[in-house]
């Protein structure tokens, strides 16, 4: 058994060591960020609107690309992650670029305590709920740091996909993982990174803990948020196994499978009005 806290350190010790990886890795090309546009998607602009003038908050930043991606496109913007590595990263490539943004380095459930200021929006994307223990004292924190009116955003892999075997010895949909919350992580043998599988990497495992799309809605509902809407996708961002290459650059299931399963979602909530 491994406990939360031990997880939870060895997964900032990972995200120490990726990130080092992925600041010269080819799958997020920083040179060619640094040559200006953004790295944001279509659908997350869509979804989110005009940011222009408003404040913005960007839990699990990694080391910063989207963050300044929504600096560039007006917002007045803050990044958090745990890992002090990526957030070094990003203070610097920040004042390389020249671009106005801050960096906190906090546990995301320990954030309040170390950054005072509310939020037009809060968002967060891409691989980010599977490495949080709890969902409701991370709920909290998003309703904390939100304006009334303000609104949160998420967008990851949904839930149902993640119980299917990825591993590489089979492209079968085969249930292996845990959908129901549980409080103890499921462990990972590393392999690189998934910008780098071939990378050398200390670090042994991953600990990620499964979140059904029950826990997600509940979460944000019980912290005071009100759920815009739920949108799922029948795509994936990422390559898995079982999942082949679609012509817009997204991945889904095989012609040959029968039936569909959603594979991304989005969410939109915001905090009620004072």
């Amino acid at each position: 058994m491994t406990s939360r806290d031990e997880g939870l350190s060895s997964n900032r010790a990972l995200w120490d060591e990726w990130t080092d990886i992925h600041e010269t890795s080819e799958f997020y090309d920083l040179a060619g960020f640094k040559q200006g546009g953004v790295r944001l998607r279509d659908y997350e602009l869509e979804e989110i609107g005009d940011v222009t003038g408003k404040d913005l908050l960007h839990l699990q930043c990694h080391f910063g690309m989207d963050t300044l991606s929504w600096a560039r496109l007006g917002a007045r913007v803050t990044g958090a992650d745990f890992s002090g590595r990526a957030i070094d990263l990003a203070r610097s490539l920040a004042g390389e670029l020249d671009i106005e943004a801050r960096f906190v380095c906090s546990d995301i459930y320990e954030l309040p305590t170390a950054l005072e200021d509310s939020f037009d929006v809060v968002y967060t994307s891409r691989g980010v709920l599977g490495w949080l223990p709890d969902l409701e004292p991370w709920a909290r924190v998003v309703a904390h740091f939100l304006r009334p009116g303000g609104v949160f955003y998420v967008s990851d892999i949904h839930p149902v996909t993640l119980v299917f075997d990825d591993t590489e010895e089979t492209t079968a949909l085969e249930v292996r993982w845990p959908y129901f919350p549980r409080r103890e992580p499921v462990a990972f043998p590393v392999k690189g990174s998934y910008a780098d599988p071939s990378a050398d990497v200390k670090t042994k495992f991953e600990f990620a803990w499964p979140h059904s799309m029950a826990e997600v809605v509940t979460s944000l509902a019980s912290a005071g948020l009100r759920i815009e809407w739920l949108h799922e996708w029948p795509w994936l961002e990422w390559q898995l196994p079982f999942l082949i290459p679609r012509d817009n650059g997204t991945w889904g299931l095989r012609p040959d499978q029968e039936g569909e399963i959603p594979l991304y979602f989005s969410l939109r909530a915001t905090k009620n009005s004072a």
